[in-house]
């Protein structure tokens, strides 16, 4: 059985699709994809605040103060129209990012203590809302301004124009730590990051070794060799198994050390939340990897044994993949948190316990549970491929 295992492990190694899939990937390509990711998407969202936003406003004869109040901020800059039919147009053509209409009678609401309404109009079909919350600030430090002159006229203490402006007031103290609030944020995408290389690292040389091997001509040859099929079988997943979690343990390791080099880049509570992720909780994601990446090195090998070619093995494991997402993705839903419902999940639980060991908050008595039971389904899905490989219909399908 070594023997064979040796023997495909090294066809696989001398392979250059297997290297950049295995070790070329999850060491320099995801670590960096997906650092320069969050580097990019945290600049653009500070830019995107920060950013010079043109605009219109008509009617400012009917609300001076407010006008002068949008003129004073230095990220707003006011671009004329002719009309409010213009609106539209001009900001389609990109001229300006919204415009304010204010129509007559707003000061004499105001004076009377009515509420007076100003109409926003801006294009809000992006992914994220930016324009919304920079004109509700502005409008919202008026209004705070027009309270407090309205209550002046009562002659209230302190406490007591607090009182009238906001009679509830919420302290929010959370009782998560930092590292927590961090992992919650990180911890949903390790694991579908992690699992999904696992997964695609395996895939190919699975490809390979079945119906590459029933392609080549070469699986009656090893047949016919003095070595029980349950060997030969045992020998081609210990192949897929390695590769699969050795692609998936050195992205672990690939982004520990990114932590550990440029972690002090990060800032503020980000860096903290991160500096307390340490060797233990990383080594018991990697321990949560090996069962997983022994279901993926069955399914994928069953599937390839089934196949006539080398074409259709590609075809049956494509599914399988969406498939798998599935699951996976499922621990990112909001309200979908580790429980025992939850625990025997396949992959699901998987997902949710690497979530809590980076957020510092596993139930150790679920963490080996979810081992055990990840490691049965494991054997069962192992036994069933042996089987499966000493069926000749599935063989000799062609």
């Amino acid at each position: 059985m070594w023997t064979v295992y040796a023997k495909e492990l090294l066809e696989l190694l001398r392979d250059r699709k297997t290297f950049v899939f295995t070790v070329l990937l999850p060491i320099l390509a995801m670590p960096l994809i997906f650092g320069s990711l969050g580097y990019l998407s945290s600049f653009m969202f500070r830019n995107a605040q920060q950013a010079e936003l043109t605009y219109a406003i008509f009617g400012k004869q009917h609300a001076p103060q407010l006008a002068e109040r949008f003129a004073r901020e230095k990220s707003l800059r006011e671009v004329p129209l002719a009309q409010p039919e213009a609106i539209k147009a001009a900001i389609a053509d990109e001229r300006i990012k919204f415009a304010l209409v204010i129509p007559p009678g707003f000061q004499d609401a105001l004076g009377a203590h009515r509420q007076a309404s100003i109409a926003l109009h801006y294009n809000n079909a992006v992914a994220l809302d930016i324009t919304s919350k920079r004109v509700l600030a502005v409008i919202e430090q008026h209004n705070g301004a027009l309270r407090a002159q309205a209550l002046a006229s009562f002659k209230l203490s302190r406490d007591q124009l607090d009182f009238a402006l906001d009679p509830v007031r919420l302290e929010v103290r959370s009782t998560a730590g930092k590292r927590e609030r961090i992992g919650a944020l990180v911890g949903g995408f390790l694991p579908y990051i992690l699992l999904m290389v696992c997964l695609m690292a395996a895939m190919y040389p699975a490809i390979d070794l079945g119906a590459g091997e029933k392609e080549r001509g070469t699986l009656e040859t090893l047949l016919l060799a003095p070595v029980p099929r349950g060997a030969l079988v045992l020998a081609k997943f210990l192949v897929l198994f390695t590769v699969g979690l050795t692609s998936a343990l050195l992205m672990v390791a690939s982004m520990g050390l990114l932590l550990t080099l440029f972690g002090g880049a990060l800032q503020g509570a980000m860096q903290q939340g991160v500096r307390a992720i340490g060797a233990r909780d990383l080594a018991m994601v990697a321990l949560m990897l090996v069962p997983t990446a022994a279901i993926f090195a069955s399914i994928l090998l069953a599937l390839s044994i089934y196949a006539k070619s080398y074409k259709e093995a590609a075809g049956l494991i494509s599914p399988l993949m969406m498939l798998i997402i599935v699951p996976i993705a499922l621990a990112m839903l909001p309200g979908v948190e580790l429980n025992w419902f939850w625990a025997m999940v396949p992959l699901t639980n998987v997902s949710l316990a690497m979530k809590e060991l980076v957020k510092g908050t596993m139930d150790y008595r679920m963490f080996f549970a979810i081992l055990l039971s990840t490691s049965v389904i494991a054997g069962v899905l192992l036994a069933w491929c042996r089987w499966w490989f000493e069926r000749e219909q599935v063989l000799f399908r062609n």
